[in-house]
């Protein structure tokens, strides 16, 4: 399965332009961190809380969020907001890569995902600190992501028979969406084949 070592590796390898950081609500930035798990990495992922109005309501995703005034750059975002979420203090030194900026999230949303390896000293510390925005953290064995068992579909709208979209089961949880395409995304730079295909 992959090492640190390698993804590190790969995220160095590609040539990345950072997106022109625009301190305002139009620039959003997440964290997808990484720990020591009991066969390998395991990722970190929360849950966001139920509430009207917000389009990933309930769905899976990475820390994260919009920048504020004060950001100086899309890293502090990542960081700021990962803090505010589920109290992990990450720093330079967990900075592992950079992943695809994504300019097409809905809203006209510029999105900066990063990668993160933290100490289980850190990892420990992950625990809903906003219950209005997060409703749960949990960690997923990273080659549980690239387990072709673990696709599914997901109906979105819920009970709309509208849309179906892939996803990657683990438990109760489904990864779709956006978080599923900054998966796809680094799943291509590592070389690996992701358990479902966009």
């Amino acid at each position: 399965m992959l090492t640190l070592a390698e993804i590190r590796a790969a995220l160095r390898a590609r040539e990345h332009v950072p997106a022109a950081f625009r301190p305002a609500p139009s620039h959003a930035a997440v964290a997808m961190i990484l720990a020591d798990g009991e066969s390998g990495l395991d990722v970190c992922f929360i849950r966001r809380a139920e509430r009207p109005g917000d389009p990933w309501s309930g769905q899976v995703a990475f820390p994260g969020g919009r920048a504020g005034i004060h950001d100086k750059d899309a890293h502090a975002v990542a960081e700021r907001e990962t803090r505010e979420e589920i109290g992990l203090e990450l720093g330079s030194h967990h900075r592992v890569g950079p992943l695809p900026i994504r300019p097409d999230v809905r809203g006209g949303l510029t999105l900066s995902p990063f990668v993160y390896h933290v100490d289980d000293f850190i990892r420990a510390q992950a625990r809903a600190r906003q219950p209005h925005e997060v409703a749960s953290v949990f960690w997923v064995p990273l080659e549980h992501l690239f387990d072709s068992a673990a696709a599914t579909e997901l109906e979105y709208p819920p009970g709309s028979g509208a849309s179906w979209w892939p996803g990657i089961r683990y438990g109760e949880h489904v990864i779709w969406g956006l978080t599923l395409r900054v998966l796809h995304s680094f799943a291509e730079i590592v070389e690996h084949e992701l358990a479902v295909e966009l």
